[in-house]
């Protein structure tokens, strides 16, 4: 029997995920609520959606992560079903609990699956089980002593993490025995400050690691689907600003292999619906890191080089629908990039820089998409992260994907707040880049980027008529409207 689609769906979200699922919603003929905060009342998602809602305070504890306004506004609006993005409640287990006793389907995994693979510990222990390669670690660690006796067991270097959140909150390198006390205290204090929970853990620290994930789909009848794999090796803080779909390192065997061990790590905790397994490669090796519960962020660049609509496909398999392709059926073909246009100063170590958007014009033309919730006159809140907008591109090959982003970039306008669109330009450029000699130490290994991305920043793109003469303008105008006459 083929399970009916939802009628009305409400994105518990804002910006450019908010939008990005109204759009699929739009395509298939369901009806979109928004939900907004005071930062965001004449924020383009809440024009974009049937009705809009508005759920509190700029603060995202008196708005996007207050369950119970959430929840609520799902009800007086008659929604079937909740998406919630990514970030703010997307990953929190009580989310899909409250559906659930409110008879609203959850556009996400279960609660089951949260809970098994929202804690790291956890999450290694059952990857372990299952036959998916990890890390040498210990468990939880709650004193410097039983540190001291891991790392040397382990072995120096080592990195100390939260067992809870993510983000690369908390996170510690340690490279010498002397700064094991002082890291450990600094993990447990940010771990507990960000996520109520001090409980961290030992690994052992890979060097020059490559950030390499796998793209999961799950229905709620067993089937589970790998859709190949994302590098998201360039990051500034632990956290990723470029990523690209295939991976310059992964060979197709590897891909058989890396795809094969998210799919047990799936099944394992019983997933459904979409869902990412992220993992550490070093030479020609991956070992597990965790389970993003959600949507990502850099989802797109899947979605060109396979060809389905993962948003689609998740509101489909919430609704209970087969998913209707099988592991052969995937397919990939040619080379997606994704840059993160964030309202930031890469000069000033990646600080947020929120203002207003005075010019805006979005690249356009072959094989690019934008994805963004703001626009010309958009307020950038100081209140939320500093994504503006995702710029994806897809070529036929990585040369032409970067050909094609370089193009990208030189044409967007976006003046008001300082951006890393420049400094994409600069890795774009950067030798090291366009051979695919990627790790996640990329940023701090290239500090002439930033000299690099200065040649970029004084240049007009050539779609900004701003600094045009009217005068030039009119005339052309006057003159093409003569020809016409004529």
């Amino acid at each position: 029997m083929k399970h009916r689609l939802f009628k009305k769906v409400l994105v518990a979200n804002r910006g450019e995920i908010a939008v990005r699922v109204m759009r699929a919603c739009h395509e298939l003929a369901i009806s979109t609520v928004a939900v907004y905060s005071d930062a965001d009342r004449d924020a383009i998602h809440t024009r974009y959606a049937g009705e809009s809602i508005h759920i509190g305070g700029a603060a995202p504890t008196e708005s996007y992560l207050d369950l119970d306004r959430v929840m609520k506004a799902a009800k007086d609006s008659g929604a079937e079903a909740i998406h919630p993005g990514y970030g703010f409640l997307s990953e929190r287990k009580a989310f899909p609990e409250a559906c659930a006793a409110a008879g609203i389907a959850f556009i996400g995994p279960p609660a089951s699956a949260m809970d098994k693979l929202g804690d790291k510990l956890g999450a290694r222990e059952l990857a372990r089980q299952h036959g998916v390669p990890v890390t040498p670690g210990t468990e939880a660690i709650g004193d410097a002593k039983a540190a001291l006796e891991a790392a040397r067991t382990i072995g120096l270097p080592v990195i100390i993490k939260p067992s809870g959140g993510g983000g690369g909150i908390g996170m510690k390198v340690v490279e010498r025995e002397e700064d094991l006390r002082p890291a450990l205290e600094s993990a447990a204090n940010a771990a507990r400050s960000a996520f109520g929970d001090a409980t961290v853990y030992l690994e052992k620290y890979v060097r020059n690691p490559r950030h390499v994930e796998i793209q999961v789909i799950a229905d709620q009848h067993g089937h589970v689907v790998h859709l190949g794999e994302r590098e998201c090796s360039i990051q500034r803080r632990h956290q990723k600003i470029l990523e690209e779909s295939p991976s310059p390192a992964v060979t197709p065997e590897i891909r058989r292999r890396m795809g094969a061990a998210a799919v047990a790590a799936c099944r394992a905790a019983g997933y459904q619906n979409a869902g990412t397994v992220e993992f550490i490669f070093s030479e020609g090796e991956f070992y597990f890191l965790e389970v993003n519960a959600r949507l990502q962020v850099e989802h797109p660049v899947t979605e060109l080089v396979t060809g389905m609509d993962l948003v689609k496909e998740q509101i489909k398999v919430a609704a209970g629908q087969t998913l209707g392709f099988e592991q052969e059926d995937v397919s990939w073909s040619g080379h997606a990039i994704e840059m993160r246009i964030n309202a930031e100063n890469p000069a000033r170590n990646f600080m947020p820089n929120p203002k207003k958007i005075l010019r805006w014009v979005a690249p356009a033309g072959p094989g690019v998409r934008v994805d963004s919730g703001y626009g010309p006159g958009s307020e950038v809140p100081a209140s939320y992260d500093s994504l503006v907008a995702k710029l994806i591109v897809h070529g036929a090959d990585r040369a032409e994907a970067i050909a094609r982003a370089q193009r990208a970039l030189r044409e967007y306008v976006l003046v008001g707040p300082a951006t890393t669109i420049p400094y994409h330009r600069a890795i774009l450029a950067s030798p090291d880049f366009k051979a695919g000699k990627l790790t996640t130490n990329f940023i701090a290994e290239h500090p002439e980027l930033l000299d690099e991305m200065r040649k970029f920043e004084g240049e007009v793109s050539p779609m900004d008529y701003s600094s045009v003469d009217p005068r030039r303008i009119a005339a052309a105008t006057a003159a093409v409207a003569a020809v016409i006459r004529q």
